[in-house]
């Protein structure tokens, strides 16, 4: 049997998974322990982790979903598992359907916790976690045996700075976000079934074997599409809409080794806005140790991924700086459906909108062979190409002086995951702002002038003010924010 257990943080997934697990023998699956213990044994996918958690960078979703393969390998024939809180999107739902299917399994059901918002702040405000082994305990209804040390290891048991409620409302909200669109899936497949996690611990253990049971017996009722909005809670998902005539709000989308990077340092400089690629936003955080960095690195200190919440929140900090009122050229966010929606709800708060995203496409192949000449400062990240854009000296950065390395992952096997990965998440994406009519298409494979003209026309085609044609059609110095 392989099922999935869902819920927001605070629900008790981690213990009721620990229990299922024992009580079913299957073998429990969380992405959280699957990285940290990449990291501690440091496997080749570990040391590439934390290769890029040294330099400030979010890890790539393909090192974690070829972690993910790797446990699904190493998984006995005839073994049930379990996964606790994965999948969260509706691309990883496909990518777990697909590694199940090469090991010649199914998944059985995802079975989602339903607890109401209030009580899910009020779990979250007395759960705490050792700071050495992060076992996790509760003051109230599991709190550890000597006050403050933990039962397991003796460390020190502290509240988790992400569970203060302002971040707590924000990770709710976007739980809800993501899961509406990934439970309706489920929902349309069969494959859902809803319990309730409110009561002891005891009482939703008898629940979950109930529902269980039922499935192994095959008396086990799913929960269909036109009874799940009565099972959720109303979650807001405002389609993004066009921008005003003002608006200079521009996001672009292109693969890895697409150049996307290039163009968006053009188009910043030609609209005199800043170009934000979230990479960059994220090594400033932590570099400048603000509340989002510190946040971040409490993350990372555990051998954690960094959640979206924290890189939205980024996001917004940054979309609501004074040199960005005019405008911005957004590179790197959004990367995903969630993401766009996130991004729409941040511009609506701001009170701003979208103007276009512009996708520059490139095929596979070009891709592969333009990343097999990549180099990245090892010091300041400023990338180069030894023949898109090669540096004045070779083997030193042009910016900083830094030497210039080859980065692990820009190798042809791990290059062909990261399409993988890069497809399957920006389908639903292209398709979301397809449907508002905010996307412009333009091909990536000429040359850098002809591609940046491409661009430029794009943006042009959206605008209609006179001084913004004129910002347009008149060349600015190139600078990067």
């Amino acid at each position: 049997m392989n099922l999935i257990l869902l819920g927001p943080s605070g629900v008790g997934k981690g213990t009721h998974a620990s229990g299922l697990c024992a009580r079913y023998q299957l073998r429990h699956f969380s992405t959280g322990d699957l990285f940290r213990q990449n990291l501690q044994a440091r496997t080749a996918l570990g040391l590439l982790a934390r290769r890029y958690m040294s330099e400030g960078a979010l890890v790539p979703d393909e090192i974690v979903d070829a972690m993910i393969e790797e446990w699904a390998d190493g998984l006995p024939a005839g073994q049930g598992a379990l996964f606790d809180g994965f999948p969260r999107t509706v691309d990883q739902v496909a990518f777990l359907d697909q590694l199940l299917h090469r090991h010649h399994r199914r998944l059985d059901a995802a079975i989602y916790l339903k607890v109401d918002d209030a009580v899910i702040l009020e779990r979250l405000a007395g759960r705490v976690i050792c700071r050495t082994c992060q076992a996790p305990y509760h003051l109230v209804t599991r709190p550890p045996r000597r006050p403050g040390l933990c039962d397991r290891c003796g460390g020190e048991v502290l509240p988790r700075p992400d569970d203060a409620p302002e971040m707590a409302q924000a990770r709710l909200a976007l739980f809800h976000r993501v899961t509406e669109p990934l439970l309706a899936n489920f929902a349309r497949d069969g494959r859902l079934l809803v319990v309730s996690g409110t009561g002891t611990i005891e009482e939703v253990a008898a629940r979950l074997d109930a529902a269980i049971n039922g499935l192994a017996r095959g008396t086990t009722t799913f929960v269909r599409p036109p009874e799940l909005s009565l099972s959720l809670p109303a979650a807001a998902r405002p389609l993004a809409i066009a921008a005003t005539p003002a608006d200079l709000n521009f996001v672009l989308v292109g693969g890895p080794g697409s150049g996307k990077g290039t163009q968006a340092e053009r188009l910043s400089a030609r609209l005199r806005v800043p170009h934000i690629a979230t990479g960059d936003l994220f090594r400033e955080n932590l570099r400048q140790s603000t509340a989002l960095g510190q946040l971040a690195r409490t993350f990372m200190d555990r051998g954690e991924l960094v959640p979206d919440d924290v890189t939205e929140a980024m996001v917004e900090e940054r979309l609501g700086r004074p040199d960005a009122r005019a405008g911005f050229v957004l590179d790197g966010f959004p990367r995903t459906l969630p993401q766009a929606e996130a991004l729409t709800d941040i511009l609506q708060r701001l009170g701003r909108r979208l103007t276009g995203v512009i996708s520059i496409r490139v095929s596979d192949a070009a891709i592969t062979n333009r990343l097999s000449g990549r180099w990245i400062c090892r010091e300041c990240q400023a990338p180069y190409h030894e023949k898109f854009k090669p540096p004045q000296k070779p083997g030193q950065c042009d910016a900083c002086g830094g030497v210039l390395i080859q980065r692990a992952d820009d190798n042809p096997t791990t290059i062909a995951a990261r399409l993988v990965t890069f497809h399957r998440q920006t389908e639903p994406l292209m398709e979301y702002y397809r449907r508002t009519g905010l996307l412009g298409d333009i091909g990536g494979e000429d040359s850098v002038d002809r591609v940046t003209a491409a661009t430029i026309a794009e943006v042009r085609r959206r605008v209609s003010q006179p001084e913004q044609i004129a910002l347009i059609e008149s060349p600015a110095p190139s600078s990067h924010v």
